[in-house]
């Protein structure tokens, strides 16, 4: 037993010294290491999780109201001078009808009948021909209170790959006016006696370049040649007008720009069993302009020769309008000439008999003025201005029975002149324009008063698209009446003055089918028998209707 524990320490020991020699041993030759016989992993206890439940949001069924601010854009130009022409007729509905082709006609208590047609061709990019043609005739109450008129024209334009622009023209027209106002009413007339027929041929060609050139020039000559004819109870008076106008304009940046140009207007007129009368004038339009986004101004003179007469004419204006161009004022002192010509006296009174001289008006004005816009839609302009006439031609009636008017001269006249416009517009849908002209005459030299002439003028115009395809205008025109002369014994004359005018219009068109309008125009609704021209009373109320046919439309 003491043997056996002997022997068991005895290997004890052995051992002990074998693993001590070992650790000894791995000290020197081997790294250290462990040897993992089990591993800890933490885990987090899952957390309670909140659910969010969100509602669904309410329904909204309301339209959205979108406001949007478009500034207006406004065409500002600096004031023109243009001569006296007569008026065209205008279109019935509110606006051109942008028909290729189309034959609008109609009837009425006056006019029988009513014919208008059109026709155009071309590709409508280079190349545009257009051709009209108007007749109607109409009959008042009154003896020999009728009028016809017939007209043709054919107009067409050419452009060319390089730039530039031909447009011609050629036209015919016949106006055929009764003598009616001739007094006492019992005085027995023909038909051909009373006749006064006025017809004229005009032709027109001109060139211009759409794009400056590399110099920075602009031109577009034109020239116009009208023979005219009037004949009255086998009396014949024949004119020839032409005009031969050479615009050029040379820009310098967009700053500067420098104007220059000649007008040759030449009129050769002949009436009967008299010589025949030259009036010609000539003159030369040289200025200098200088525009910037605040200022723009024109400065020059205009040398003239009026039948070899001499004469400088001023040529100054100026607009001066804020960043927003809602407000502009407007300076200027100008000079110009309307042309003596028995084709432009007979559009201002058709009833004149044969002027036994032309000459030409120099008219000069000092004006100013300012226009500008109100809110978005509302436009408005005013100017006063001092207007010197030389050479002012005023109408009388004759010294026997008044049916036809003398044309007489004023050497000098001088007038006060305001003149304002407002205009409303919303689109294409609404237009509305009221205008206002009032003139106070004075220093008529040689002759007693401003015979014919308006002292006071007021218009307005209404165009409006109620809805699709129904259109509404109107017109109203007020005026007080001119200075006349009239016979109160035998070789006896006084001066009167004529009745407050009052006349309005109105008129409608819709569509039919895509091809067809059907329109009626309605004039001087309150049956104002007024007087333009002493003498001659004007129709009165009287109402004209039709159709609109147009073809090749989708």
């Amino acid at each position: 037993m003491k043997a056996n524990r002997l022997i068991k320490k005895i290997g004890f020991g052995l051992m002990l010294l074998q693993a001590t020699a070992v650790v000894a041993q791995d000290s020197t030759n081997r790294k250290k290491s462990f040897d993992i016989t089990s591993s800890f992993k933490p885990v987090l206890r899952e957390a309670a999780k909140i659910n969010f439940n969100a509602a669904p949001p309410p329904v909204d069924s309301s339209k959205p109201q979108l406001s949007y601010t478009i500034p207006q854009q406004l065409l500002l130009l600096g004031y023109q001078p243009v001569p006296l022409k007569p008026i065209a007729m205008e279109v019935d509905s509110i606006v051109s009808w942008q028909y290729s082709n189309y034959i609008k006609v109609g009837v009425g208590n006056v006019h029988i009948p009513y014919i208008q047609a059109g026709f155009s061709f071309g590709d409508g990019k280079t190349s545009f021909f257009n051709v009209f043609a108007n007749h109607f005739t109409s009959k008042g109450n009154l003896p020999f209170q009728k009028h016809s008129l017939s007209t043709v024209t054919a107009a067409g334009t050419l452009k060319t790959p390089k730039g530039l622009e031909w447009n011609g023209k050629i036209g015919f027209n016949s106006n055929d006016y009764f003598l009616y106002g001739y007094k006492p009413s019992t005085l027995v007339f023909t038909k051909e006696q009373l006749r006064q027929r006025h017809q004229a041929v005009e032709g027109k060609i001109s060139l211009r370049n759409t794009t400056a050139t590399e110099f920075g020039l602009l031109y577009n000559p034109n020239l116009r040649v009208t023979a005219f004819s009037i004949t009255n109870n086998n009396n014949k008076a024949t004119e020839t007008n032409t005009i031969l106008n050479l615009p050029l304009t040379k820009t310098i940046g967009k700053t500067f720009g420098i104007n220059l140009g000649f007008t040759a207007d030449i009129t050769n007129y002949t009436a009967t069993g008299k010589a025949a009368i030259q009036n010609n004038l000539y003159y030369i339009s040289p200025s200098f302009s200088f525009k910037t986004p605040n200022f723009f101004i024109t400065t020059g003179a205009i040398p003239s020769w009026d039948n070899k007469a001499f004469t400088l004419l001023p040529n100054i204006m100026a607009d001066i309008t804020t960043n927003d161009q809602r407000f502009t004022i407007q300076l200027g002192w100008i000079g110009y000439y309307e042309k003596g010509s028995y084709q432009r006296f007979a559009s201002l009174n058709p009833w004149i008999a044969q002027p036994t001289n032309l000459l030409n008006t120099r008219v000069q004005e000092r004006y100013a003025g300012f226009k500008g816009s109100l809110l978005n839609h509302m436009s408005y302009s005013f100017k006063v201005g001092f207007v010197q006439y030389k050479n002012m031609p005023l109408f009388v009636n004759d010294t026997t029975d008044g049916k036809t008017f003398n044309t007489v001269y004023a050497s000098s006249l001088e007038a006060l002149q305001l003149h304002g416009e407002i205009a409303l517009t919303e689109g294409e849908n609404f237009q509305a324009t009221a205008g206002l002209t009032w003139n106070q005459f004075s220093k008529v030299v040689a002759q007693p008063k401003a015979w014919g002439l308006i002292p006071f003028e007021v218009t307005s115009s209404l165009r409006w698209q109620v809805f699709k395809d129904f259109y509404l205008k109107s017109d109203l025109f007020l005026w007080d009446g001119p200075q006349y002369r009239a016979k109160i014994s035998n070789n006896n004359f006084d001066s009167f003055k004529g009745d407050l005018a009052f006349d309005m219009s109105a008129g409608i068109e819709f569509k039919i089918t895509r091809q067809l309008n059907l329109w009626m125009q309605m004039n001087n609704l309150f049956n104002n028998r007024y007087e333009r021209w002493n003498q001659y009373p004007v129709f009165g109320f009287n109402v004209l209707g039709g159709v609109t046919f147009a073809f090749n439309q989708k």
